[in-house]
């Protein structure tokens, strides 16, 4: 099954709320929520009254990427504001493990993600801790960047991992550039939950926008 995860980075936050629920109506499986702080990315985006007023409003699962310098911080406060899944980075990480672990005793789906100058190697060692893994497939922090081909030779080197190990319906989550034109080769690497942001908030008819992904994600 493919994923499709709307980010709402490219949203309209004046009519936010609107956009979702367009996302959803379109067949979004989920909505990734990027928080950022502007230390580990030169960016900074919404907080935690965001992602609680969405998961107030919203059945879709929320999908919490944190971007921030700190990750063990704020772990208990992203989980409480009703994120479903949520993100940490292994580069701000001192015990990927026990973060993990940390995630999932609030009933909320651990996931861990690297950038792309972080070997992919890094994360095996957490697999099976992790529900997901997300390959950044851009340089984190600013939207509507170009992907980069090379991240989808790691998602190919992770999908061969954890299928050796017998986990073949296992999340692997990309973020950055892609768009229907190139959603296939995504899949067609090994991943099966897309995060898309300008491709979906960008275009005028969001619900449409959903569709085609979905569409072009399936001609391979």
């Amino acid at each position: 099954m493919i994923y499709i995860s709307p980010s709402i980075l490219a949203s309209d936050f004046a009519i936010l709320g609107d956009q979702v629920a367009a996302a959803q109506a379109g067949g979004a499986n989920m909505i990734h929520v990027d928080v950022m702080d502007g230390v580990f990315v030169p960016n900074i985006s919404i907080g935690f009254p965001v992602i609680k007023s969405l998961s107030s409003h919203f059945s879709i699962p929320l999908d919490v990427h944190l971007m921030i310098d700190d990750p063990d911080r704020y772990v208990d406060i992203a989980c409480e504001s009703g994120a479903d899944i949520l993100t940490v980075h292994i580069e701000r990480l001192k015990d990927p493990a026990s973060t993990l672990e940390k995630i999932r005793s609030h009933g909320v789906h651990p996931s861990i993600s690297l950038s792309p100058g972080t070997s992919i190697e890094s994360v095996y060692p957490y697999i099976r801790e992790a529900d997901m893994i997300l390959v950044m497939t851009v340089e984190p922090g600013f939207g509507g960047q170009h992907i980069l081909p090379e991240t989808l030779v790691k998602v190919r080197k992770l999908r061969d991992e954890v299928n050796r190990r017998g986990l073949r319906n296992y999340k692997i989550e990309v973020d950055g550039g892609i768009r229907a034109s190139n959603i296939a080769d995504a899949v067609a690497a090994g991943a099966n939950v897309i995060v898309t942001g300008s491709a979906v908030f960008g275009d005028p008819d969001i619900a449409s926008a959903v569709k085609r992904l979905r569409d072009a994600a399936e001609t391979k």
